[in-house]
């Protein structure tokens, strides 16, 4: 039988003990990673988020004029039709002039006479002008004469006033575009009879080179729109507002996007009792004329809200009525993380307010599984398929980016 040597005994002894420590830690190791959950983590950052707020708008042209007769008339002629585009100063009605023309004439019949008058009254003061100072007459022949020429002047420039007054009326016959734009509806037909104080104008003419787009907010959004746009603030002067207004866009009745943006430039002086709103206006260009009085649009607002913590939603939980979201540390262990939302965001996501910081690392899925200080093996998070953003949105970030 073999023998071993107690030193041969002793170092047998040394290197079991050494490889039951090795195959323990080994051991050790393959539990934990066997404890490990792999689950998706998102990485908090800071990032600029167009918040769109949709509001119901009406369109309105810069200028919607009556048109309304200024004498009274049978409607002789119309030079436009409906939906017509005229210049300012183009005829556009012909009431019969035949009345006032024959006022004109009588007018400067008249003027005629008193003209004759006045001429009589100077002969007669030129013909007794050297009688009286040659003392062959009283001088107070000539001084009543004279007062006779002053009265002729006072009736020959009534007479002349009475004919620039016929001239005027005889020209209201003509009804001319005050300004720029397009014929409404006519109201009016050839041979009505038309008046000054009809209860309808004959038609509208709506100017539309740069419309208004008047829409309404309730109490609590204007509160929070003075505090972040300055355009509706009474402080800032029309012309600023138009610098540093907000851009706005407007979604066409069809759906489409409207090709130009707009921005804030009025706001109502006061709340709608009845409905507890504040109307403000929007300005637009509009020189292709795609936007017509009267036209129901949608007026988007983008609230630009820069370095703001966006997360998914599907990473946090309620408890309490309060936000959460796992946390990692940075061992990778689990904690839970109170935080507090700013508002919702596109693509299903919150703006973070408090409770989150740039670099941490939260769980997008799986919460349920862990409890705290759970060892997370992080896999990359995937988010689901974004909404891509608006052309006017693009525009937004391009001009912000530039005046960064």
């Amino acid at each position: 039988m073999k023998r071993f040597s107690q030193g041969n005994v002793i170092s047998l002894g040394v290197l079991s003990t050494v490889l039951l420590v090795l195959i323990s830690c080994s051991s050790k190791k393959d539990d934990k990673n066997m404890n490990e959950l792999a689950l998706p983590v998102f990485e908090v950052d800071t990032t600029t988020v167009i918040l769109d707020n949709d509001f119901l708008g009406t369109v309105e042209g810069k200028y919607d004029v009556e048109i309304r007769p200024q004498v009274e008339g049978v409607l002789q002629q119309a030079y436009v039709d409906e939906g017509d585009h005229v210049e300012k100063g183009d005829k556009l009605f012909k009431i019969d002039p035949s009345q006032y023309q024959e006022d004109l004439n009588s007018a400067l019949a008249e003027e005629n006479v008193e003209q004759a008058n006045l001429n009589n009254a100077q002969t007669e003061v030129d013909r007794l002008r050297p009688l009286v100072e040659n003392e062959v007459m009283a001088p107070v022949r000539l001084q009543k004469e004279q007062s006779n020429y002053k009265v002729a002047e006072a009736n020959l420039k009534q007479a002349s006033a009475a004919v620039s007054n016929a001239k005027i009326i005889l020209g209201y016959t003509t009804i001319t575009a005050p300004v720029s734009g397009y014929i409404g509806r006519i109201k009016k037909r050839l041979g009505n009879l038309v008046k000054p104080s009809d209860d309808e104008p004959i038609t509208v003419l709506t100017g539309v080179q740069e419309i208004y787009v008047y829409f309404s907010v309730n109490e609590s959004d204007f509160s929070k729109l003075r505090k972040t746009d300055p355009t509706v603030r009474d402080t800032v002067s029309k012309e600023k507002r138009k610098e540093i207004g907000q851009r706005v866009s407007l979604i066409l009745p069809d759906g489409t996007e409207y090709s130009e943006d707009g921005f804030i430039d009025a706001t109502s002086g006061q709340v709608n009792r009845k409905t507890g709103t504040v109307t403000i206006r929007a300005t637009f260009p509009n020189e292709n004329a795609v936007l017509r009085s009267g036209n129901t649009v949608t007026l988007v607002r983008h609230d630009l809200k820069k370095g703001r913590i966006l997360i998914p939603q599907k990473a946090t939980f309620e408890l309490q009525a309060k936000k959460f979201v796992i946390k990692l540390t940075p061992e990778g262990y689990t904690v839970r993380q109170l935080i507090e939302i700013e508002s919702e965001a596109p693509n299903n996501q919150y703006i973070v307010s408090a409770g989150l910081r740039k670099g941490d690392r939260i769980l997008v899925g799986g919460m349920e599984k862990v409890s705290d200080s759970t060892k997370i093996k992080p896999l990359p998070y995937l988010p689901d398929t974004l909404v891509a953003p608006t052309n006017n949105s693009l525009k937004l970030i391009d001009s912000m980016n530039h005046q960064d």
